[in-house]
Parts: C-alpha cells; structure tokens; sequence
C-alpha cells in the first residue's frame, strides 16, 4: 500500500502539471475568441498599426511581432557566440578546479531577477550607448538586447557545455592521433558531433527572449513600431500585456481582451520553437556506442 500511494502522489504531481497547462490554454483560447469575434483575424496578424488603447483603435500585431523579433535577435547576436565560446572553454580547455568554479559563477546571472537587469540597462547600458551613438533614445532595442542576452547567456553556456561534454572521449583521442591540433579537435570533431544539443540550447534559449517581460519592459520602452532601428523605443508582446495588466482597463471590454490575444500568440510562437528544438534534437542526435 505504501509503494501504492507514492505512485498515486507522483501520478498527482505529474497530472496537475498537464492539467496546469490545458487550463492556461483553455483561458486563453476562451477569452480571445471574444476578442476574434470583433477583429477578424486577418486584420490582426497583417496590420501595421498597433493602438487599441487609443480612440481611433487598431489591432495589427506586426509592430509587437516586429518589436519581439528585434530582441530576440539581438540577443542572439550577444547571447549564442558568447555562450558557445564559453562551452567549448570550459569543455575543453578549462581544468576541473576552474570548471568548478567558472560555471557556477556564470548560472548565478540565471537567478538575477529580470526587473534588475531593466534598470542595470537603463542607468548603465543606455548611457554608454548615449556615449557612443548620441541619438540614442532614452528607451531603445539595443540595451534591452544586450541585458536579454546576458539573462540567456547561462543557459546557451550550460546546455552547450552538458552537449559537448557528451562526445566520447575516443572521437577525441582519434583527431588527436591524426595530428589535430586542440582548436582543431574543439572545433571540427567536438562541436559538429554535439550540434544537435548546441542547436537545442540556442533555440530554447531564443525562446527564453522572446518571452521575457521585465526588462524589455523597462529598457526598451512601450512605442509599438515598425522598425529596426535599434536606437529607438519599441515594445514587445509581453511588455505590452504588462501596460494593459495594470489595472487601468476594464474587464470584459476590446482592450481587456487583447491581453489574451497576444498571449496566446505569444504561446504558439514559443509552443513552434520548442517543437522545433525537440524535432532538431531527434533528427541529428549522434548515438555512440
């Protein structure tokens, strides 16, 4: 009976987790089949023009689309090359005792909250870029890229790392014995054998950016354009869903609904790039015996 009712509680735990999920899906599709009964939904996937808080009211989702895209790039651009050098540093090159303490340091940037690195982009980020590109707005892409790719940095490092530290020891040991040198053997033997778990990594961790809230919300304004400019204010989906949630619109009206509409969107966008990471993972998984 004993061994029973652990396998009840474990089953519990496991069917609260999928139950969890079906009902944020459920509420979501609920309440943006209201918003999709009033605004068709050609209109909102192809407009240009987001504004359904103002009086006269538009409901293209573009610029919010145009506004994730830019961060979630940006943040690559600093997240994926860093994080990948850190892997094959710390896979390859670095010794026990500095792993040991290396990697650790680097997942302490993973438990900052997202609200710290906001306003470490805009009183330290932003003025060094004011310094150097002074027509800078106060609120722009850039730094809030930047901040979004040191939070995404840990996990391209760490998944990487766990990828590349799974090659055999003895696809190593055959470059060597060829006369490769050690970039050689990193680069052209280790890193081509773990692409499939590098590839996870930096999509999951693309996925991690589009869905950040905080600082995008604060660094990077709340201006929905279409642009890419990265100088210039623009806002993102969940800092969009973040203006509207503060209480000021009413339940049940147009306004209120495109809360879910966005987050629904955002939901399936993040829903493909997992789907995606899982089918690139299968697809080219090295298996050695």
């Amino acid at each position: 009976m004993k061994e029973r009712a652990v396998g009840v509680v474990l089953f519990s735990c496991g069917l609260l987790s999928v139950l969890t999920t079906v009902g944020i899906v459920v509420v979501l599709v609920i309440e943006s089949a209201g918003f999709f009964r009033q605004v068709p939904l050609l209109e909102f996937l192809t407009g240009t023009r987001w504004a359904p808080l103002y009086r006269d009211k538009a409901f293209g989702i573009l610029p919010l689309l145009n506004g994730t895209a830019i961060i979630a790039v940006g943040a690559s651009v600093v997240a994926l090359p860093i994080g990948l050098a850190s892997a094959i540093y710390l896979s390859e090159y670095a010794s026990t005792r500095i792993r040991g303490s290396v990697k650790p340091a680097l997942e302490v940037l993973a438990g900052i909250p997202s609200v710290v690195y906001g306003y470490f982009a805009l009183t330290f980020v932003t003025p060094l870029l004011r310094f150097v590109f002074p027509e800078t707005g106060i609120y722009n892409a850039a730094s809030a890229a930047v901040v979004v790719g040191i939070m995404i940095l840990p996990m391209v490092s760490s998944l990487s790392e766990d990828a590349l530290s799974a090659v055999p020891r003895s696809l190593r040991e055959a470059a060597y014995g060829l006369g490769a040198t050690k970039l050689e053997v990193s680069t052209r033997v280790v890193v081509p054998a773990a692409l499939s778990g590098i590839a996870a990594s930096f999509i999951l961790a693309i996925s991690r950016a589009v869905g950040e809230t905080m600082a995008v919300t604060l660094a990077a304004g709340a201006t929905p354009r279409m642009t890419w400019n990265f100088l210039e204010s623009i806002q993102t989906m969940t800092a969009y869903v973040v203006q509207v949630s503060l209480g000021e619109t009413p339940r049940g009206t147009l306004e209120y609904q495109t809360i879910f509409a966005v987050a629904l969107l955002l939901l399936l966008i993040t829903l493909v790039m997992n789907l995606l990471s899982q089918r690139i993972t299968r697809r080219f998984r090295e298996v050695y015996e």
